[in-house]
């Protein structure tokens, strides 16, 4: 009789498990967007939330957790049950932890699962309109002849707007001073206030205070300029050849998560990126869609990771 109580309850067990995971989402779904509110991840996830929520049939309920460049919010889902109902949505940045050389309370390779590259955008070095610079090479000449120590913010230490900055600060041989802030959006404010005198932001993010002429632009990190942006020069045309940064907006889910809730939550956030409304939203500040596969944006990962772990090894600030 024992022999025969085991199986049946495993089977049990399975089937209970195999009908509740065909019957995913049958409630909301915790986003946890790694950044304060205003910054580009924010401005990502409030973009697609509505389409994603049609295409689950479930609310999808944003959760900003700013902090520590996104580990606070990526340690946070690491440790969620895994069960498809608590996501993250976090900068390229995340490509840096393996590198970092702190102690994490997680793994990043181990206890997320990388689900879709949602969207690609550059950064903008902003700074406000009272430096008297008009152009990065015109920003070298006075950090360099002013004998300046300029101030900078970022999102957090180990954040693409630090990498950014230190890269920027390396390749045009001036000194810079780190301030890091919980998200793009307390950055841009100190930016604003004057408590420092550049910070490297996300283009959805900078846009609002370009556009009203309160900051401005002084360069945008990829090797083309942007379509959305075509009057802003890249850093590397103008005054720092070479230089270039991408950035990227990935979802995650936690390890263990079922392959084929892996595979709703993709297709869900897929193709709310090909929508129509969505993309709309995304030119205008200067975002592209993505959406590829998990296999497709773990392979570009891979890449990420091992191309900043270099770079982060000769950084003359250790990120600990």
């Amino acid at each position: 009789m024992r022999s025969l109580i085991t199986p049946l309850l495993l089977i049990s067990s399975l089937a209970s498990f195999s009908c509740h995971a065909n019957k995913y989402p049958d409630r909301p779904i915790r986003l946890i967007v790694a950044s304060a509110a205003g910054g580009g991840n924010d401005f990502v996830a409030r973009a697609i939330s509505q389409k994603v929520s049609q295409e689950l049939g479930q609310p999808l309920v944003i959760e900003n957790k700013g902090g520590a460049a996104g580990l606070v919010a990526s340690n946070f889902v690491a440790k969620s049950n895994p069960d498809g109902y608590t996501l993250l949505l976090v900068f390229a940045n995340f490509a840096t932890f393996p590198s970092l050389g702190r102690k994490l309370s997680f793994d990043p390779g181990k206890d997320l699962i990388p689900v879709s590259n949602i969207a690609t955008t550059p950064l903008v070095l902003m700074a406000p309109t009272a430096l008297p610079v008009k152009s990065v090479g015109e920003l070298i000449q006075f950090a360099k002849k002013e004998r300046k120590t300029l101030d900078y913010a970022s999102p957090g230490v180990g954040s693409m707007g630090h990498l950014a900055a230190a890269l920027f600060e390396k390749m045009a041989h001036i000194k810079m001073n780190h301030i890091p802030y919980k998200g793009g959006g307390p950055a841009i404010m100190a930016l604003l206030t004057g408590e420092v005198q550049l910070f490297f932001s996300t283009l959805p993010a900078a846009m609002p205070q370009l556009t009203a002429g309160r900051l401005q632009a002084l360069g945008i990190t990829s090797s083309k300029r942007s379509a959305f942006a075509p009057n802003i020069p890249t850093i590397s045309e103008s005054g720092l050849p070479g230089y270039e940064v991408d950035g990227w907006v990935g979802l995650f889910t936690p390890a263990g998560t079922p392959e084929a809730i892996v595979n709703s939550i993709y297709k869900a956030f897929s193709d709310a990126v090909k929508d129509k409304n969505v993309q709309t939203q995304f030119s205008k500040e200067g975002v592209s869609p993505l959406g590829n596969t998990p296999a497709e944006f773990s392979r570009q990962l891979r890449k990420d990771v091992e191309k900043w772990k270099p770079f982060i090894q000769t950084l003359d600030a250790n990120p600990n």
